[in-house]
């Protein structure tokens, strides 16, 4: 006799093919899940690892900044010493230049005038005084154009009475032959 199998051999390869395509499907979930969890901690990891060199470099930055911080407070205070250095060594070159003043205004007054006050602001001269007569205040105008320490004279006002001596303002200024110009230069 033949063999016949009467198993519904059908329905068992069916079922099996079912069970292997869930397996499969099964499968490719967990893979699936795996490949996304590994992704997603893949790119965590890049992110975490981004924000600490992002902190590194803040940290660096405000490093940076306090140090330009201290280099403008070091450029301000040299350029505070270097005027201060300057204005000394104005001073220090100007030092002998008001007893060339005294000496000039000593040798340039003629007789019959004399000084009653004396106002110096930068390099400009200002000399309020008496004279016996306008000539005088004209000798004094050309004794100072004629001086080295001095120049520029100008007559400000000059007045005079038949009874009383004359009273003349005079501006003039300083002058420092070693620099080989008129006065103005502080």
């Amino acid at each position: 006799m033949a063999h016949i199998n009467l198993l519904p051999w059908r329905e068992t390869l069916r079922k099996k093919r079912q069970k292997d395509f869930g397996m499969s499907v099964l499968l490719a979930l967990i893979l699936t899940g795996a490949a996304c969890g590994g992704a997603h901690f893949y790119i965590e990891d890049m992110i975490s690892y981004q924000k600490d060199r992002n902190s590194y470099l803040s940290r660096e930055i405000a490093q940076v900044d306090k140090k330009i911080k201290e280099i403008k407070d070091l450029e301000k205070q040299k350029a505070q010493l270097i005027a201060r250095m300057n204005v000394i060594q104005s001073l220090q070159g100007s030092r002998p230049q008001i007893v060339h003043l005294f000496d000039e205004l000593v040798s340039t007054i003629p007789d019959g005038t004399h000084l009653t006050k004396l106002e110096q602001q930068g390099s400009g001269v200002t000399m309020n005084g008496v004279a016996e007569s306008n000539a005088r205040v004209a000798t004094y105008m050309r004794n100072i154009d004629a001086s080295a320490w001095l120049g520029n004279p100008l007559l400000q006002v000059i007045t005079s009475s038949e009874r009383a001596s004359g009273s003349f303002t005079l501006t003039a200024k300083q002058v420092d032959p070693n620099k080989g110009g008129q006065g103005g230069q502080q």
